[in-house]
């Protein structure tokens, strides 16, 4: 037997990879039932994608669209049970699948689970969980069943008539010994746990967990959970936090200061062990609140300020020279000179500020960085979120044909790929993307202290990927004329409502498909205004999932999320979620509309995907692997 062409090189190192192969199929009858496997799988309809962005610390709206999957699990209840099932059992029944622990105790206090209850809610949901896994094959819904139950559920699940009605028998059985053993409410939680795994095979997050809600910890911990199934694409909220925990002190004081800003500590005293006790008795002794700003506010904003001159001038190549505002104050006037015109500032109160070297800290303001910079290094909890967003996270993402990031592909004033000069020759469109993800890769394993540094710019930076404007934080500090707090946007941001950016980037992917698209956040969709999130003929989708409470008036919705299931994409319009306890109390679901944006010609199968070339890959190397054996140049065992 030949083993494919190649060089004698090429020829021994695939012998090599049959080899290990063999270790997996020792012979030609165990080669032959993965094929067939494998050649079944192709023909199975493709799971379901669920692309989120921007949760935003938000994390009980969060949970719960990550529990209803966007809308998904009403859907399937609805058609499965709504010719049995009234509205409100309708409502009552997703409820429970969202929070079966809670809502089974709230069933308890009201005294409404008795037994025959019990079999109510177990039938049912056998039902579902059954027609949910009936796109998937037997061996992947049992290794997502709870290791405790899978035996059972595989039994119930897979449930046949016979002649004489004893499987049915056997079942019943089954069920009086769940309930008998008073095990059914943990049998109740593996079930609703495998239905909501079921609906979502795959989950992808567009960036920005962190700032603004309290809870980005939580969010971070619940997405853990998925392990495999989970893909992040960073935003600039997240990279912000990345820099932090790599010791940049300018992104460890934008972290203090956007939480300040919304009045949230929670995530860094409570979720990170972050402690804000010197920091804060150092504001309240060297500033005063005469003037209307918070001391508080005040000294993050110096040390801030000071720090990023400071970073600015040790990297001119990120052409920021003009944010560098500490050198335009006029100290005597209480003015700073921006664009020619001197603004007034709300406060004079500088006291730590050389007026011969306003960047420089104070011996205290050294002493507070050094205890911050060591609280963010060394929390244990942060590390270990941070490892996670590294190991699931990257700058973009291409899969089944659509290409995933947070922010833009920077452009220039003619809408071209903006060409950057970050390192030794330019670099633009997905080429700069890949320096970036590595730069950032370089901060966090070797501590390299250019890539640190360049953490802070890719928070708020023009060029940066994950941002694309001017960042007008100075300004929007201590100016009260508005007009200077405008921030100018890359091109990218005018550009991405034409078809034509939208093939030229997706075609610097690699991405030429009809069927291709792009997904990215970001940026709030302002319905109030007409925007919408469609843009470039159907080519560009932004799903800002407006999770943030703070941006809800604004824009009118909760943000957008995006199903791709076999059948096509359905863009979900959801609106602001209540609260957790009035979810719960009154079966009171996420109120969303969903628009199906594109439809498939015919059903979109494994075969179709990626997951797809992966397997045919795998049927090649078998067959090699088969013709081996029949050959003599591998001994079956």
């Amino acid at each position: 037997m030949e083993i494919r062409t190649g060089t004698d090189g090429d020829r021994q190192m695939r012998r090599k990879y049959l080899e290990l192969l063999a270790g997996d199929f020792p012979n030609r009858r165990a080669a032959f039932a993965e094929i067939i496997n494998l050649q079944a799988i192709l023909n199975l309809p493709k799971g379901t994608e669920h692309f989120l962005s921007d949760p935003h610390g938000e994390y009980e709206a969060f949970e719960h669209i990550i529990n209803n999957c966007s809308g998904v699990i009403r859907e399937k209840v609805h058609l499965l049970f709504g010719s049995s099932m009234s509205t409100a059992e309708e409502a009552e029944f997703c409820t429970l699948i969202y929070y079966p622990k809670e809502e089974l105790q709230r069933l308890k206090d009201q005294g409404l689970l008795y037994r025959g209850r019990y079999k109510q809610i177990l039938g049912r949901l056998i039902g579902l969980t059954r027609y949910l896994s009936s796109k998937y094959t037997r061996s992947k819904v049992r290794k997502a069943m709870p290791e405790e139950f899978a035996f059972i559920i595989d039994e119930l699940l897979h449930a046949q008539k016979d002649e004489d009605n004893n499987r049915s028998r056997y079942h019943s059985m089954i069920l009086d010994s769940i309930l008998d053993t008073e095990s059914a409410d943990e049998f109740i939680i593996a079930l609703c746990q495998l239905s909501k795994r079921l609906t979502v095979d795959r989950l992808h997050i567009l960036g920005d967990i962190f700032d603004r809600g309290e809870h980005a910890d939580r969010i971070m911990d619940l997405l853990m959970n998925y392990k495999n199934r989970l893909d992040i694409q960073w935003g600039n909220h997240d990279i912000l936090w990345m820099g932090a925990a790599a010791g940049n002190l300018c992104c460890i004081l934008n972290c203090i200061n956007n939480n300040v800003k919304y009045g949230n500590y929670e995530v860094l005293e409570n979720g990170y062990g972050i402690s804000m006790r010197e920091l804060v008795l150092f504001a309240e002794r060297t500033y005063h609140e005469s003037d209307g700003m918070d001391p508080l506010k005040k000294a993050i904003s110096v040390l801030m300020f000071k720090l990023e001159g400071q970073l600015i001038l040790r990297h001119p190549e990120y052409e920021m020279e003009d944010r560098i505002l500490f050198s335009r104050i006029d100290w005597d006037h209480r003015t700073v000179t921006i664009d020619g015109k001197a603004y007034p500032m709300k406060t004079g109160d500088f006291p730590t500020v050389d007026r011969d070297d306003p960047l420089k800290l104070s011996q205290e303001e050294e002493t507070v960085m050094k205890d911050l910079r060591h609280a963010f290094m060394n929390s244990v909890r942060l590390r270990e979120h941070i490892d996670f967003l590294y190991s699931h996270g990257s700058m973009y993402l291409c899969v089944n044909e659509n290409l995933l990031y947070h922010g833009c592909i920077p452009l220039d004033e003619d809408g071209n790929f903006e060409r950057v000069m970050f390192w030794d020759e330019p670099v633009q469109g997905r080429a700069f993307l890949d320096a970036v993800d590595t730069a950032a890769r370089k901060a966090w394993l070797y501590h390299d202290p250019s890539s640190v540094d360049f953490m802070w710019y890719l928070w708020g930076g023009m060029n940066s990927p994950l941002f694309g404007r001017t960042i007008k934080t100075f300004e929007r500090t201590y100016l009260t004329d508005e007009s200077t707090w405008k921030e100018p946007r890359n091109p990218y941001y005018q550009f991405n409502r034409e078809r034509r950016t939208a093939q030229m980037i997706l075609h610097e992917f690699g991405l030429y498909s009809d069927r291709s698209h792009i997904i990215n956040g970001h940026t709030p969709v302002n319905v109030k205004k007409g925007e919408s999130p469609i843009r470039a003929d159907g080519k560009l989708y932004v799903i800002d999932g407006g999770f943030c409470r703070a941006y809800q008036k604004t824009t009118g919705i909760a943000g957008y999320t995006l199903i791709f299931n076999s059948h096509g994409l359905k863009l979900k319009t959801h609106h602001p979620f209540e609260s957790h306890r009035k979810a719960l109390e009154e079966n009171v679901d996420i109120d969303s509309q969903t628009e199906i944006v594109e439809v498939e010609d015919r059903r979109v199968m494994v075969g179709d995907t990626d997951d797809g070339v992966r397997i045919r890959e795998k049927i090649r190397d078998l067959q090699d692997l088969l013709r081996a054996y029949r050959s003599g140049l591998l001994r079956e065992r």
